[in-house]
């Protein structure tokens, strides 16, 4: 069961400022979480927006929330890891 990725509009932003090999690094990493988005290596952060993370890398996080009636993942933030938790 394959999950819809959809990228909030700061992380659509945020990507696209990227450069390309990070790029693709992360689109890869979205790949892997339109197939299994808990997958071994992601993780539930305390809280109540229900936000995961996972590293893309040593210096990339992508943040996103898991909606499973609708198998849907929402891309919240991708972004360095010393930024991604400013201004959530």
């Amino acid at each position: 069961m394959r999950y819809r990725v959809v990228f909030a509009p700061r992380a659509d932003k945020e990507l696209a400022a990227l450069p390309r090999p990070v790029q693709r690094r992360i689109a890869r990493w979205i790949d892997l979480l339109a197939e299994d988005p808990r997958r071994e290596g992601t993780k539930k952060l305390t809280g109540p927006r229900g936000l995961r993370r996972v590293h893309a890398g040593r210096d990339y996080v992508i943040l996103y929330v898991v909606r499973n009636k609708t198998l849907l993942v929402l891309i919240v933030r991708v972004a360095h890891r010393k930024d991604v938790y400013r201004g959530l």
